[in-house]
């Protein structure tokens, strides 16, 4: 086909397409691995809960930090309409001293009671199982870590993975574990021995509209997805990346038109021959869409390993996460702008007159 022997005879034409691409397609890719490490890293501890809903005190504004749920109140949740199995939960950040390392890892120490997805049940008093990005800092399996301004200990017996809260690596422990640690190191935010943040409910039908019924407004209650939503700074990271990738597919749509527009401009005279020779006008421009598919197709590739070059040489701290389905993402990304800013070319190839074009060239 001809769109193929003028790739494979005049490759030259379509280098500074395919150079601009590929770095587009890099910093789209790098972009969207941004967002998705601050995402992952923030949400995992929500995202993992094996329940329905989480409750919290009205007031709180959705925070698990600010909330205070405490027996009485657990009692109305318990007694809602729906409501199958309820577990406490309460998180606190610190720094934590890890064996044989000299800076503080940040860790979550997370209290629970009913097991999220991939966490086993809840440890003996003084245990805990860590997020496995700890491993990165030092940490093994049976290593004793000092948690908090306190020194509290926690012994690592285990490792899950996708936990992490707020960017910190989270460490599960049970409720009563969870207490010492938080009045130790925050005595400032001590709880009492009936006394969690947050619960999670397991149930059937509205249990949000039952659970804050039954509490006549103490609570409220939101679904998973909405709690991680709910999680400082997550809706507004997923909002700012999603205009900046949008914009950027814009620009490569842009990039593409005003390249293939000018292309189109110099074969004024080759679509004049085609056209006095039988070629339709579907067909040339089928042709400029296939050169536009193959030109984004090679540049992602390229793109794709610059995107993960770069990923192997950033530092650990730096949250990017490159994952299979971001990788889809803006594979089709790129073809639909391709193929979209390709069509910009497409007035002035059905416009082509045989009779004027060939007399031009000539």
């Amino acid at each position: 086909m001809l769109p193929f022997r003028e790739l494979r005879r005049r490759p030259s034409r379509f280098v500074v397409a395919t150079v601009v691409l590929s770095f587009l397609a890099t910093l789209l890719l790098f972009l969207g691995g941004l967002l998705d490490g601050l995402y992952l890293g923030s949400t995992g501890a929500i995202r993992s809960q094996d329940a329905d809903v989480i409750v919290f005190s009205s007031g709180s504004r959705d925070s698990f930090l600010r909330s205070r749920i405490a027996g009485d109140l657990r009692q109305q949740v318990e007694s809602a309409d729906g409501v199958d199995e309820v577990g406490g939960i309460g998180f606190v950040l610190l720094g934590a001293q890890v064996p044989g390392e000299s800076e503080l890892a940040d860790v979550a120490v997370a209290g629970y009671e009913i097991p999220p997805k991939g966490v086993p049940a809840p440890p003996a008093d003084g245990e805990g199982v860590a997020d496995s990005s700890l491993r990165d800092r030092g940490v093994s399996t049976g290593d004793t870590i000092l948690v908090g301004p306190a020194e509290t200990p926690v012994t690592i017996i285990g490792f899950v993975d996708d936990t992490s809260y707020l960017q910190q690596a989270s460490v599960w422990v049970n409720l009563p574990t969870w207490r010492v640690v938080q009045n130790a190191n925050r005595p400032d935010a001590a709880v009492a021995d009936d006394i969690v943040q947050a619960l999670v409910v397991r149930g059937t039908g509205d249990l949000a509209n039952s659970i804050d019924a039954a509490t006549d407004g103490g609570t409220n209650t939101l679904t998973i997805d909405e709690a991680v939503l709910a999680l400082p700074g997550v809706q507004q990271q997923g909002d700012t990346f999603d205009q900046i990738i949008y914009s950027t597919l814009v620009v490569v749509l842009a990039v593409v038109g005003l390249f293939f527009s000018l292309l189109t401009i110099e074969r004024i005279g080759l679509y004049g021959v085609l056209k006095a020779i039988g070629a339709s006008t579907a067909r040339l421009f089928a042709g400029v869409v296939l050169q536009a598919v193959i030109v984004a197709t090679i540049s992602f590739v390229i793109g794709s390993l610059l995107a993960l070059l770069a990923a192997a040489m950033l530092p650990d701290g730096v949250p990017l996460t490159l994952i299979p389905s971001r990788f889809v993402f803006t594979f089709v990304g790129l073809l639909v702008a391709a193929v979209l800013g390709s069509a910009i070319s497409l007035r002035r190839v059905t416009r082509v007159d045989p009779a004027s074009a060939i007399g031009t060239a000539s």
